[in-house]
């Protein structure tokens, strides 16, 4: 455990119960240091201009003297920093897999939450941004409704767009219980999911609040569960991370790559993390704050379209702390490529975004994190989020050395380069097929492990979408744009011929 963990919250006075806060305390300005809209900062661009005229001025008198390193030193130099790279990143992946098993989840008994009396709990506020999302409101609205919390002590915030037509028309055709309140958001720049949440936050009245999305579908007891979490928990721990998974894995080999990741992921990785008190992003739904902590932090970037993944990073360089808690929010897998790739483009793009901003001061960010999580920063955001650019680089290069043999790719490989590169290849993708496997195995998708042996498909994929990605970042008119994923594609009747297929295949 980090020194920094240490540092106590802020004490602000809380309504003892319930929701009888009127006037609820505006959350801090959050620095423009920490925020995503400018690409980089002024050192980072001074920094980046003074590196590229130094390899060109050097390449420049390599041309014109001979003196220098040549092109084939600087390609082999940047071939043995990616293939480094490479294997640190499985490696820190294998270990953190490895080490989910002995990660302190929280769980929780049902006779746990039975002793703990209604009269106890505090107010809660549910923030759900909502976005051209009429074809599921219903669906939310019924599924929000059945949430196991008393209703005078729970706020559901529905944060829609004012110039949102359609979901406005949806929902007045829908009866509203006195829990729900209509917060409308005003349509300015930047119109990102970060800046509703910030909307809603300022209307939030519980002393504890959470984030849904429009296809959530939380366990009943989720809340009670955080209640209790947060109880138990010091101080420090300002967030209490459900976990997600996807209740449409059989609609397509799409959707059973997407389940796998998301298994992995949240069922193992980030309980590594957990395990270790490293850094972590979080997911982008049914993270549970102390409402007073999150308005501390800043709350959200507007300008970061991975806000989830950011706000972690801030909440660990606050010295504060992320638990993650046994309760499952099921959500709709994307069951259509371009759908998907719009939603992983924006993912990966907010994680460049978050990258460049908490790099921006390299000494300053070793300061709040200390060396552990420093590198476990970067191994998770910075070069993780590399991957997916340098895949199609090396696969080329692959493809080369089995067409040509090795004498147009020699030069680039020495030996000891070339050895780790083959382990990585081989070695390193089938250890990341299996941890894939048990991912898929841990949630129980049993018919999905044998989907794992075309997962370099799903990479590819993800290649194209960090492209998209990358290109985006370099766009200031597209730096920020919040691409929109589309919900509903899967309807119940789809998915009760899916459950029916899948009983009787398996």
């Amino acid at each position: 455990m980090s020194q920094t963990l240490s540092r106590p919250l802020p004490a602000y006075p809380r309504p003892a119960a319930g929701l009888d806060d009127e006037n609820p305390r505006q959350a801090r300005q959050l620095p423009d240091r920490l925020s995503a809209k400018a690409l980089l900062s002024r050192g980072q661009a001074v920094s980046l201009t003074v590196f590229v005229t130094a390899v060109l001025g050097l390449l420049g008198l390599r041309i014109t003297t001979g003196l220098g390193p040549s092109p084939l030193a600087w390609a082999v130099g940047a071939v043995a920093a990616a293939t480094v790279a490479y294997v640190a990143v499985i490696t820190f992946r294998l270990v953190l897999v490895m080490a989910a098993q002995e990660a302190p989840v929280l769980r929780f008994t049902q006779e746990e939450l039975r002793a703990f009396p209604d009269s106890d709990l505090p107010g809660y506020s549910l923030l759900v941004p909502l976005h051209r999302e009429e074809r599921v409101l219903p669906a939310l609205i019924a599924k929000l409704s059945s949430i196991d919390y008393p209703a005078d002590r729970l706020q559901v915030l529905l944060l829609i767009e004012e110039d949102d037509e359609p979901t406005r028309a949806a929902l007045d055709r829908i009866v509203l219980d006195s829990r729900f309140e209509v917060v409308l958001v005003p349509p300015s720049q930047p119109r990102t999911k970060p800046k509703a949440c910030n909307v809603g936050l300022s209307h939030a009245r519980g002393e504890f609040c959470v984030i849904y999305d429009a296809e959530d579908r939380p366990e009943p007891d989720q809340l009670r569960k955080a209640v209790l979490a947060f109880r138990r928990l010091p101080q420090w721990v300002v967030c209490v991370q459900a976990e997600l998974q996807y209740w449409n894995p059989w609609t397509n080999w799409l959707t059973r790559c997407f389940a796998a990741e998301y298994a992995l992921n949240f069922s193992l990785v980030l309980r590594g993390l957990d395990r270790f008190r490293l850094p972590i992003p979080l997911g982008g739904t049914s993270n549970h704050f102390r409402t007073d902590a999150l308005r501390e932090l800043g709350a959200w970037d507007p300008h970061n379209v991975t806000e989830d993944a950011d706000l972690g990073m801030r909440i660990a360089r606050r010295g504060w702390g992320v638990q993650m808690m046994v309760s499952v929010t099921e959500e709709e897998a994307n069951s259509r490529v371009g759908n998907w790739i719009r939603q992983r483009s924006r993912w990966i793009k907010g994680y460049y975004q978050t990258w460049l901003v908490h790099t921006r001061s390299p000494r300053q960010l070793w300061r709040d994190l200390g060396p552990r999580q420093f590198c476990a920063f970067h191994l998770t955001l910075g070069f993780s989020g590399l991957t997916g650019l340098l895949n199609p680089i090396f696969w080329a290069l692959a493809c080369v050395y089995l067409i040509t043999g090795p004498a147009h790719i020699s030069a680039l490989f020495p030996s000891a380069i070339l050895y780790l590169g083959v382990f990585s290849m081989l070695v390193g993708n089938l250890l990341m097929a299996y941890s894939m496997m048990a991912g898929c195995m841990d949630r129980g998708l049993h018919g999905a492990v044998r989907t794992m042996l075309a997962i370099p498909l799903y990479w590819a994929l993800m290649s194209v979408a960090a492209y998209k990605a990358f290109f985006q970042l370099l766009r200031p008119s597209r730096r920020h744009y919040w691409e929109l994923t589309e919900h509903g594609l899967v309807t119940e009747h789809g998915l009760a011929t899916e459950q029916a297929d899948m009983a009787t295949t398996g």
